[in-house]
């Protein structure tokens, strides 16, 4: 069952007290949960699988800000390239070069976040930090004339230490903190770190999006 709307707006207000905005996560749930709520007054929600995102997107309300955050492949970007508003898991120079030509074909910039890798699992995806700087370092952002480069993002490791997620979203803050200073501008301002479990962790540490699926919606489908 979804979150009540008393519920909603107290975690919306605790969220934007950090200066940060909340993304609900609607993976796996239907159109008339999400609905639900949208009602209650939420505009972004993110989801993991193209497939999903594709089938749910014309069913729902135009102004929906839908963000992709799961592990994107290359194949599925041409699918949601006409209406997605950010694109949370770019993880690779071939992923951007295929974002750009698909926004290219739509007459669009789409906004994209570089996920980094902070989490100690293989199962992570991400840049691998010391090898983005080094494509950075070498690559003309100039050829991604499609894409605005938004900021990062990342996942901590699946643990109940805690003091390990602290330390690696404390980690992904300096990162961020680098590359917008030595690579990019105040346009590259997002950071998205966090879900139900370590959010109010993630907002101590400097999170701007929050990707919060169970505690909106109750346990997956």
């Amino acid at each position: 069952m979804p979150i009540s709307a008393k519920k909603l707006l107290s975690l919306k207000k605790c969220i934007q007290s950090f200066d940060a905005e909340l993304v609900a996560v609607s993976k796996t749930k239907i159109p008339s949960e999400i609905l639900e709520v949208y009602n209650m007054g939420q505009r972004v929600f993110g989801e993991n699988r193209v497939k999903e995102l594709r089938e749910k997107q014309p069913q729902l309300p135009s102004d929906i800000e839908w963000h992709a955050i799961g592990n994107l492949q290359t194949n599925k970007v041409k699918y949601i390239a006409p209406f997605i508003n950010l694109i949370h898991s770019a993880d690779s120079p071939h992923l951007l070069d295929e974002i750009n030509k698909q926004a290219a074909r739509n007459n669009r910039i789409i906004p994209v976040l570089l996920q980094i890798k902070i989490a100690q699992e293989e199962s992570k995806h991400g840049f691998d930090y010391q090898e983005l700087c080094d494509w950075l370092s070498t690559t003309d952002l100039a050829l991604y004339p499609h894409l605005s480069f938004a900021g990062v993002m990342g996942m901590a490791t699946f643990t109940t230490d805690l003091k390990q997620v602290r330390i690696e979203f404390m980690q992904l803050k300096k990162y961020f903190d680098y590359l917008q200073k030595e690579f990019f501008n105040e346009a590259f301002k997002e950071i998205s770190m966090g879900m139900s479990g370590d959010y109010e962790i993630a907002l101590e540490e400097g999170a701007t999006l929050v990707r919060i699926g169970t505690l909106i919606f109750g346990s997956r489908n």
